[in-house]
C-alpha cells in the first residue's frame, strides 16, 4: 500500500545466505558532507515507518543527508525466509553488516524503533566504529513483559480487511489505548504502513505472520534478561532515548537508569503515545530532528 516514488530508491542487497532484502535509499538534496542516518524498523514494522522523517532529513536546507530505511527479512519487500528461526536479533545485525558493507556506508547515525534500538544495540558490540549516535525509540535493556503479552497477541493474527476504512477500524480497537490522540490522518498512515494490497488487490499484513512463532518461543513467566552490557556498548556515542507516555514496554524507571548509567543520554518522553512511538508523526520527528542537526 506504500508505492515507491520518486523520494527515495529501491536498493536490493543479498545477505550471507542468499536471501533478497530490501532498503530504501533517500539521497540527499545537495552535496552530503553530513553523516547518513540509518533507520531500523519495529518487529513487524518496515521501512515505511520512516518516510517522512527520511524526508525530513534528506531535504534539510542546510544539512542534507543520505537516509537509508531498512527492511528486515520477511518484512515490506524483502524476501521472506523459509526457515522462520532465522527471524532473529542476531541474524538480522548479520543482515544489517552485511547491506551497510554493500552500500558503502562506514559510519552513520542510527534510529532504531524497538527491535531497531536492539540491533543498534548489538550493532555497538560487533562493530562500534559504525555508529556515530544513535536514538533509542522506545526499547531500553529492559523490556516488560506485559508490552509483549500485548504484541503477542495480534502479531501474526490480524485479519485482512476488507478496505482501508476497515484497516483503520481494526487498528483503532487494537491501538487506541497506546495512541488515544491520533487524527483520522493518522490512524490512515499506520493503516497504509501496516497492511500491502497484493495482486488480487486484498489487503495483507506487510510482514510473514511466520514472526509469531518467535514471539511463542518467549516464556513471559519469567524475568527477560536484562541487556545492560549491550546498552553499555553505547556509551561513547550521544543517545536520544525517546519513550512513548503510553508505553508497555519502555517503563519510566528503565528510562531513569539509562540517562543515570549515560552521561551523553538525551531523554525525551512523547505525550499521547505508546509503544512505539510513530517516527511519521510531527511529534517525535521534532526531537529526533533537533537531536541530529545538533551532531555535527
Amino acid at each position: 500500500m506504500h508505492a515507491a516514488t520518486d523520494t527515495y530508491r529501491s536498493r536490493f542487497v543479498t545477505a550471507r545466505d542468499g536471501l533478497r532484502l530490501h532498503l530504501r535509499d533517500y539521497a540527499p538534496a545537495g552535496p552530503a558532507r553530513a553523516l547518513p542516518v540509518v533507520c531500523l524498523p519495529g518487529l513487524a514494522r518496515t521501512a515505511a515507518d520512516f518516510h517522512a522523517l527520511a524526508l525530513d532529513l534528506a531535504g534539510d536546507a542546510r544539512r542534507p543527508r543520505r537516509v537509508l530505511a531498512v527492511d528486515y527479512r520477511g518484512r515490506g519487500a524483502s524476501e521472506r525466509d523459509r526457515n522462520w528461526r532465522n527471524y532473529d536479533v542476531r541474524v538480522e545485525l548479520d543482515d544489517l553488516m552485511q547491506a551497510l558493507s554493500a552500500l558503502g556506508v562506514e559510519r552513520a547515525i542510527f534510529i532504531g524503533t524497538s527491535r531497531g534500538g536492539l540491533i543498534t544495540m548489538a550493532l555497538s558490540a560487533a562493530r562500534p566504529a559504525a555508529i556515530a549516535a544513535a536514538v533509542l525509540n522506545d526499547i531500553g535493556p529492559v523490556i516488560e513483559a506485559r508490552g509483549l503479552m500485548r504484541i503477542r497477541s495480534y502479531v501474526g493474527k490480524l485479519p485482512s480487511p476488507r478496505s482501508i476504512e476497515d484497516a483503520v477500524d481494526i487498528l483503532r480497537r487494537l491501538q487506541s489505548a497506546q495512541f488515544p490522540n491520533l487524527s483520522d490522518a493518522d490512524w490512515r498512515d499506520m493503516a497504509a504502513t501496516t497492511w500491502r494490497q497484493d495482486a488480487d488487490g486484498r489487503l495483507l499484513p506487510d510482514y510473514d505472520p511466520a514472526l509469531l512463532k518467535t514471539l511463542e518461543l518467549l516464556d513471559l513467566e519469567t524475568k527477560l534478561p536484562e541487556l545492560w552490557p549491550l546498552f553499555g556498548g553505547l556509551a561513547g556515542v550521544p543517545v536520544l532515548a525517546l519513550r512513548g507516555a503510553h508505553s508497555d514496554i519502555l517503563s519510566p524507571e528503565t528510562l531513569a537508569r539509562m540517562r543515570a548509567a549515560h552521561e551523553r543520554l538525551e531523554a525525551v518522553e512523547i505525550p499521547a503515545q505508546g509503544h512505539a512511538p510513530l517516527t511519521n508523526h510531527k511529534d517525535v520527528r521534532r526531537p529526533i530532528l533537533s537531536f541530529i542537526r545538533r551532531l555535527d
